[in-house]
């Protein structure tokens, strides 16, 4: 199997966007994710080769890539298992600059004569196209690390986990959901480790053992006298963990507005499918949602969503400068609002940063794909857009001195370049629950985990719906309502934000199969807030809008 070609995975049942997955590489056996074929000092070997190639050639600047991509997924359905499928994928990118421009090559042959060749495609490839550039690349400089090494912190490694162990955890959460109420379920688990080796001319020799988590479900309730139904989502998030995420702990979990569970840095799938089939079938005796202007109280895990779309590609130069318009839209946050300094993207308590350090994010990693050391810095400060999303080649157009360390590829075959970091709103200074929050509404909505939503090409006008809405009425949960969705645009959004949670409410949503670019590539990122307020917010009714 080329690893272009993707495995159709059907009857998963986990709602429109996972229906068909890409599972990039080879099929093999779950043994072969726990081997190691080749130690950092033969990676070092063959980079050099690689390197040194490419200036022979003619290179100003190689950098060298060796990759191995596994995944394991796994999928049920009620008191069944569908599908478990273990991949891997292994191979070397090469990327230079010659004549003052770039070229890439891969190659899955791994080894001396392989590598050499791709080095020497890659700089041809550069030559080429030095005959129609019409400005040269401009590196931001960039530390020699020398020999370096990065882990995901981790207490078990998931692929390491026995299958049957995984399965059985699927299944008794699909069991509880069942037992709760719900009619239907599927649930999955995906399981993703990158193992990537990067050198550059600059004297890097960088190794990274980068691992990630997610759970996931589907639950339906259907009233078997209308015929109609309702569905509901784990409200479990993406992780940059082990399989410890799934061990969760009496301090992870806390009871939040509504009845619904806030859960932190471990997860209980079980627990939250049982809550799952009793919300259901609630959500199938609720009322339909009155349009009108409310105070929205956003939960994390449906806020991430939000700034997700409307802050992080927002924020992303090459949306910026046009680079993405043929595929995935432009920005409105447009230079000239950076540069007048004073652009209000949201209110005084808005602050927006970028973070590819945090602990337990999906895109925590010590380095990014150009060999950068990762770091944290601010977006929005004070209400005021302050910054972008640059890499090196990028760093110049906003005039900062180095990267933002945020250049990603979804695997060695991939030329890298700008993907989003994780993007967060800071909690408040204040200490504030909540439950506060709920108590100083008036007229208001809770909203909880991620729907359908919409967003036009320039990140402005958009749409929001959720999981879980319960209408608030002077300062009390009045019930649970149904068909709720929010209109706005970005600025007004933002600017409508009058009350955010302390730490510690802070929780991360996380997107794990994030695309961009031409040809598509996918990436994870995660988003960090606290429970949110914004107010006098448009809110339709969806039954009514179809």
């Amino acid at each position: 199997m080329k690893r272009r070609e993707f495995l159709q995975l059907t009857g998963m049942g986990i709602g429109g966007a996972l229906l068909t997955v890409p599972l990039i590489g080879n099929a093999v056996d779950m043994d072969r994710l726990l081997e190691n074929p080749l130690d950092v000092l033969e990676k070092k070997r063959l980079a050099d080769i690689g390197l040194n190639s490419a200036k022979a050639n003619g290179a100003t600047y190689a950098d060298v890539r060796i990759g191995r991509y596994l995944n394991q997924y796994i999928f049920t359905r009620e008191d069944k298992l569908q599908n478990a499928v273990n991949t891997e994928s292994f191979g070397v990118g090469i990327r230079v600059i010659a004549n003052g421009t770039w070229g890439f090559a891969s190659t899955l042959d791994v080894s001396e004569a392989g590598i050499q060749k791709a080095a020497e495609k890659a700089t041809a490839i550069a030559k080429a196209n030095g005959k129609i550039q019409t400005e040269p690349v401009q590196l931001a400089p960039v530390q020699s690390y020398g020999e370096v090494s990065w882990k995901t912190p981790l207490e078990k490694n998931a692929v390491a986990v026995p299958l049957k162990e995984k399965v059985d955890l699927l299944l008794s959460a699909n069991a509880e959901a069942i037992n709760n109420g719900a009619n239907y379920v599927n649930s999955a688990l995906f399981m993703i480790n990158e193992q990537k080796y990067f050198a550059s001319t600059e004297g890097s020799y960088i190794d990274q053992d980068v691992h990630r988590i997610w759970p996931n479900f589907n639950v339906t309730a259907i009233d078997p006298d209308s015929g109609k139904y309702k569905s509901r989502q784990a409200l479990s998030s993406p992780m940059g963990m082990g399989f410890e995420y799934m061990d969760p702990r009496p301090s992870s979990k806390k009871e939040g507005p509504g009845g619904t569970m806030h859960y932190y840095d471990r997860y209980d799938m079980i627990e939250d499918a049982g809550l799952a089939g009793k919300q259901t079938k609630e959500m199938l005796k609720a009322d339909s949602i009155k349009a009108g202007k409310y105070d929205l109280v956003l939960d994390p895990n449906h806020l991430g969503l939000t700034i997700h779309e409307s802050i992080g590609h927002a924020t992303e130069l090459d949306r910026v400068l046009g680079y993405e318009a043929n595929y995935a839209g432009t920005s409105f946050a447009t230079l000239d609002k950076w540069k007048s300094k004073d652009f209000k993207y949201g209110s005084d308590i808005v602050n927006v940063f970028a973070d590819k350090t945090q602990e337990g994010s999906l895109g925590a990693v010590g380095y990014d794909d150009e060999g950068v050391k990762t770091k944290r810095w601010d977006l929005i400060k004070d209400g005021v857009l302050v910054n972008y999303q640059a890499i090196r080649d990028q760093a110049h157009i906003i005039n900062e001195d180095e990267s933002h360390g945020c250049c990603y590829s979804q695997s060695w075959n991939d030329v890298q370049f700008q993907r989003m970091p994780n993007v967060s709103l800071e909690p408040g200074k204040e200490e504030y629950s909540p439950d506060d929050m709920i108590k100083d509404v008036e007229k208001g909505i809770y909203i909880v985990g991620r729907g359908s939503y919409s967003i036009d090409q320039q990140r402005y006008n958009f749409q929001f719906g959720g999981t879980l809405f319960f209408e608030i009425e002077n300062g009390k949960i009045k019930g649970p309502v149904n068909d709720v969705a929010y209109q706005s645009n970005t600025q007004e959004f933002w600017n409508s934000c009058s009350k955010i949670c302390d730490k510690r409410d802070y929780k991360t949503f996380g997107s794990f199969f994030d695309g961009k670019g031409q040809p598509s590539q996918i990436s994870s990122v995660s988003h960090g807030s606290a429970t949110t307020r914004f107010d006098g917010v448009n809110v339709i009714n969806t039954a009514r809008n179809i």
